[in-house]
């Protein structure tokens, strides 16, 4: 599907995840089909985040690649690190609020692991990081944060939701922090659809 940097070819986006594609979109990048990966993201002994995030986004493009074979796929895992502890999605409450006592009043880290896999089976891969500061959250503003429902299906918060008032700076990509690092995955893109 031609798209609006006039690329002649399409892709599939290996997630379901409704702030990739808005993140794609916005950057004039059409997916052709939206489709989850189901694979076992359970961290491995000893994996360091790094590795971690980007062994998932790989895995989740392998898998929907071999669904659909001749077809580029982009694929995204992204997890926050704050005190050595990888902070995924929480399961319910008491871990949402176990999640911001870790992240409160500090420096952490989100990192995003990207794959994309073109027409020929060829992979490319990497890890996108962004430092976030933040401030310290007062017990009635977790209360605040924790109702608000906003940490359900992401990995702990929302950046573009009410956590954004507690977020004194950041240092690198904001994007990413949404979950797609839409520089290192445009570049890519413009190179393997044209």
């Amino acid at each position: 599907m031609p798209n609006k940097w006039n690329l002649s070819k399409g892709f599939i986006l290996a997630s379901c995840s409704p702030q990739r594609q808005r993140l794609l979109r916005d950057a004039g990048f059409e997916p052709d089909l939206c489709t989850g990966a189901d694979i076992d993201e359970s961290i491995l002994p000893n994996e360091k985040p790094k590795d971690y995030v980007k062994r998932v986004a790989i895995e989740k493009a392998l898998f929907v690649a071999k669904q659909h074979p001749n077809c580029c796929v982009v694929s995204a895992d992204t997890v926050i690190v704050a005190k050595g502890k990888i902070i995924r999605k929480a399961p319910n409450e008491t871990v949402a609020r176990e999640n911001l006592d870790l992240l409160s009043g500090t420096k952490h880290y989100v990192l995003t692991g990207y794959s994309v896999i073109d027409f020929e089976g060829r992979q490319k891969s990497g890890v996108a990081k962004t430092v976030v500061y933040m401030k310290k959250i007062t017990n009635s503003e977790k209360y605040a944060l924790i109702n608000s429902k906003e940490w359900e299906n992401v990995a702990a918060y929302r950046i573009e939701g009410m956590l954004s008032t507690f977020v004194k700076g950041i240092k690198g990509s904001y994007p990413n922090i949404v979950g797609l690092p839409v520089y290192e995955i445009g570049e890519i893109l413009k190179e393997v659809l044209k």
